[in-house]
């Protein structure tokens, strides 16, 4: 899995990844030659314009709240004052709502440059506003998986299902602890926390956690057929291209021939996170295998259960999926088997 994800920074052109030059109007995508990008120019045109024009808006708002002198319905210098609960500032959600056009420009562009600017306004926005009212946090999870941070987008995940959900939280208290959670324990049981889950995008981004862990853990599996064959310290590197960081880290499990628990524990839990998904949103798993036109939706508004959660959840995380190889094929196996009975 390690050396399976999509998303690099190369040329979109012929994938060369050296010696790149930045658009100018974007600066998100990234060509190997002058030739290249005039060759490029028609296709990432509407979306490098999609950019510069969200980008200009969003700057335009956030100097006209910087201006602000203050009144009664808004502090000078709000982004210090109103940090922790800016959205509950009526006259900055014009620039919230500007910040998250420029991320959804950004992210049409499909580069690594381009989801890690995405991942960086996001994250700012939740530090302006801790209680998330535009729910920018669904968006969270499957773009730390795009860029293959897997243990950030757990502990996200966690902090979301677990200390988000106490009854007396103080989410206005910036000393209060938020998105605190590090390095906790990704191999660990998933009942309790999916009982503080209510984002859907969380549980489908944790069922591809686990199902990525599962891959790693099988290819380790696979190549202890030439184990025998290699020099230990070749073997070992061979293992490191095989996993992904999380794996790839554990000492314990990378000196390990013997993987049988964890991969049986891994697909108990793969198998509780497909019933929750399925149990939450019907549609989202036939989605996810069949996505047509549910990827160029725009629901306004959406119902727990409904075709429109499915669609929002489906276009935030559907590119990590992709992106994954196999990991598609572990739902169309489990929806099969489900069917067989």
């Amino acid at each position: 899995m390690a050396k399976g994800l999509a998303l690099a920074q190369c040329c979109p052109i012929c994938d060369a990844k050296q010696n790149l030059s930045r658009c100018s109007g974007c600066h998100v995508v990234s060509y190997c030659s002058r030739e290249h990008q005039v060759g490029d120019r028609k296709r990432h045109k509407q979306a490098c314009n999609a950019v510069k024009t969200t980008q200009k808006r969003m700057d335009y708002e956030e100097q006209a709240l910087r201006a602000h002198p203050g009144d009664f319905s808004m502090p000078a210098n709000v982004f210090e004052a109103g940090k922790g609960s800016f959205y509950g500032i009526y006259g900055t959600r014009d620039y919230m709502a500007a910040r998250f056009a420029l991320v959804e420009a950004l992210l049409k562009n499909n580069t690594l440059r381009a989801v890690e600017a995405a991942l960086d306004h996001l994250l700012d926005m939740l530090q302006l506003c801790r209680g998330d009212n535009m729910g920018v946090r669904d968006l969270v999870p499957p773009l730390y998986l795009r860029l293959g941070k897997d243990q950030e987008s757990y502990d996200f995940v966690k902090w979301w299902g677990t200390t988000a959900q106490e009854k007396h939280y103080r989410w206005r208290d910036l000393g209060a602890p938020y998105l605190d959670v590090k390095d906790a324990d990704v191999f660990e049981s998933v009942k309790t926390l999916c009982r503080g889950l209510r984002a859907l995008s969380h549980i489908v981004s944790l069922t591809l956690i686990k199902i990525r862990l599962l891959l790693d853990l099988e290819a380790l599996e696979n190549s202890q057929c030439i184990s025998e064959r290699l020099p230990q310290e070749v073997l070992d590197n061979i293992k490191g291209h095989l996993v992904g960081p999380i794996v790839a880290r554990n000492k314990g499990i990378m000196s390990s021939n013997i993987h049988h628990d964890r991969v049986e524990q891994l697909r108990t839990q793969m198998d509780q996170l497909y019933g929750l998904v399925k149990a939450r949103n019907e549609h989202f798993w036939p989605a996810l295998l069949h996505p047509g036109q549910h990827l160029h939706a725009r629901p306004e508004a959406y119902t727990k259960g409904g075709i429109a959660e499915m669609q929002l959840a489906l276009q935030y995380c559907y590119a990590s999926w992709i992106e994954t190889p196999g990991a598609i094929n572990v739902i169309r196996d489990l929806m099969e088997n489900e069917e067989s009975g």
